[in-house]
């Protein structure tokens, strides 16, 4: 009897996370109804199906192939990129480094807040920090929070670049564990003395609950240089609008005015 290609497949993707609980924390999926997905007894629902396929950032089709295939498939999209030299993007990425102006100053550590895309009314507290290596500013941002129902707390990493092009700071990061979510901000520069707040707009939307495109305000706190990074993470989280500084609450607030077709946010 020739195994199910779904469950096989399902398995294999699932092998690159830390376990199968947090698998359905994330996509939304009870564990026991996920377990018949992976022994191949039931199909996912079609609607299950989309969910599990937006999760792995895969196909059906992609889903259901010889398993084999599928394998050779995932390892190719997780492989390192090697030299940018040796990559299609190479050139864009050199160019854009080579228009990029400065951003030494801006180097350190920050806390990063705005409203939680998988959370409603909660603000994200996370830890960030800007460093620069090989002649590029990089990026890594670590996210903590509980899950659907509660319970242990989850840690989301990224990882990306900054360049610093139209006047303006622009950071494109990636979550690590999967590859498949993207986010970009595009923030206004500091032009005091020192680096208090940097404000702008971010895009990218929820790791559970689906894939729907979303905007946010977005507020990077200036902590310094020198900085503990477990007694900073120790302060991240999801946080109520009262339980963080008011004025940065009022900062993250996602509105729109009357006639508004586009949602901009002002210089601070």
């Amino acid at each position: 009897m020739t195994s199910d290609p779904l469950s096989t497949n399902l398995t294999f993707a699932c092998s690159f996370l830390p376990s199968i609980a947090l698998v359905c924390r994330r996509i939304g999926i009870n564990r026991q109804q996920f377990n018949k997905y992976l022994s191949g007894r039931v199909r996912p629902s079609r609607h299950n199906m989309r969910k599990i396929c937006e999760f792995f950032g895969v196909t059906e089709g992609e889903l259901l192939m010889e398993p084999a295939r599928f394998a050779d498939l995932i390892a190719l999209r997780r492989q390192p990129g090697g030299e940018v030299e040796a990559t299609p993007v190479g050139p864009t990425l050199r160019r854009l480094n080579q228009f990029s102006g400065p951003l030494e100053r801006y180097c350190g550590s920050y806390f990063r807040y705005f409203h939680s895309f998988s959370n409603p009314g909660c603000i994200m507290r996370s830890y960030a920090r800007m460093t620069r290596k090989d002649g590029y500013y990089l990026w890594k941002n670590i996210e903590r929070d509980a899950g659907p129902q509660g319970g242990a707390r989850e840690v989301h990493k990224y990882e990306g670049l900054v360049f610093f092009l139209g006047e303006r700071i622009n950071v494109v990061e990636n979550e690590t564990t999967l590859s498949s979510s993207i986010t970009q901000m595009i923030l206004y520069p500091s032009y005091s003395a020192g680096i208090d707040y940097l404000f702008g707009v971010q895009t990218g939307g929820p790791l559970r609950l689906g894939r729907k495109p979303a905007a946010s305000r977005v507020v990077l706190d200036y902590l310094g240089q020198n900085v503990d990074p477990r007694r900073a993470m120790a302060q991240c989280g999801l946080l109520k609008p009262d339980q963080i500084d008011p004025r940065i609450a009022q900062l993250v607030r996602n509105e729109m005015p009357p006639g508004a077709w586009t949602f901009e946010v002002e210089q601070l």
